[in-house]
């Protein structure tokens, strides 16, 4: 069975260092098995993606910014599991947050950018379920922001 970093390393993917907070908060807090990871946003080594959803930012774009959301949380995860990603039991919940334009109306597409990574990344333990919601303005100017809650073994 292969394991949650061969998925990864299939995709492409390498993770990067834990974003750390911007403000008065912790990156993540356990409580017995579950984890809450603080909201991630779109930003990577290029500097991310910002903008607003709709106006200045497209559909494709959009969804490859909660992809980079995803990736940022599976780097908390991988901090909380003290560096094994294959302690991650389940992935609980997802919380989605599209900055958006006035017409905008496909912020469950977007947010499916990071769905679809969990999946990809987790398998079934990846299926979760979730928020998605589009706000006027998110920190930073970014477009996209997910958080999540996992069970650890």
């Amino acid at each position: 069975m292969p394991t949650v970093e061969s998925r990864l390393a299939d995709l492409g993917i390498v993770l990067p260092q834990p974003v750390a907070p911007v403000a008065n908060y912790v990156p993540f807090v356990r409580s017995g098995a579950l984890v809450h990871i603080s909201g991630q946003i779109s930003i990577d080594a290029d500097g991310g993606i910002k903008g607003t959803v709709g106006t200045e930012v497209d559909l494709d774009t959009a969804v490859a910014a909660a992809r980079i959301c995803g990736i940022n949380l599976i780097a908390q995860m991988k901090a909380a599991a003290e560096g094994n990603l294959d302690r991650v039991v389940r992935v609980v919940k997802l919380n989605g947050f599209v900055q958006v334009g006035p017409h905008f109306i496909d912020i469950p597409k977007v947010i499916n950018g990071c769905s679809d990574l969990m999946v990809q990344a987790f398998g079934d333990a990846g299926r979760h379920a979730r928020s998605a919601v589009g706000v006027y303005r998110l920190p930073l100017g970014f477009a996209v922001e997910v958080d999540a809650v996992v069970e650890l073994a």
